[in-house]
């Protein structure tokens, strides 16, 4: 079992949450239960395995876990583009920024797990 407050991977998720969020705000109303909902959902999923695989009993548990992780955060991405895409959010660069940074954070953390 890990601490997630000692993990900044589980820190970093938690802010790109809410970026998406602050993002997702924007979006038309009409969008409610298309792109924000998605959206806001595989974000909250990132975090979220993050720290279930850290209250797991086994490395290889959390392993699965970051796993499922970085599946959201690959999704995230994909959402964000179409947004992007369809002009419902600009400027998306930093938001991309950090998903990048999450999804390395999550191969790596793997890796430093699979070793143990």
């Amino acid at each position: 079992m890990h601490n997630i407050q000692d993990l900044k991977i589980w820190h970093k998720a938690i802010d790109l949450c809410v970026l998406v969020y602050e993002i997702s705000a924007k979006f038309p109303s009409d969008e409610r239960f298309g792109l924000t909902s998605q959206t806001r959902r595989s974000s909250v999923s990132i975090a979220s395995n993050i720290a279930e695989g850290a209250g797991r009993n086994t490395n290889g548990e959390f392993v699965q876990f970051l796993g499922v992780a970085n599946g959201s955060a690959y999704e995230l991405q994909t959402q964000i583009v179409i947004a992007h895409r369809l002009n419902l959010a600009s400027e998306v660069d930093v938001i991309l920024d950090k998903i990048d940074e999450i999804q390395k954070m999550c191969y790596k953390l793997q890796q430093v797990l699979k070793k143990k």
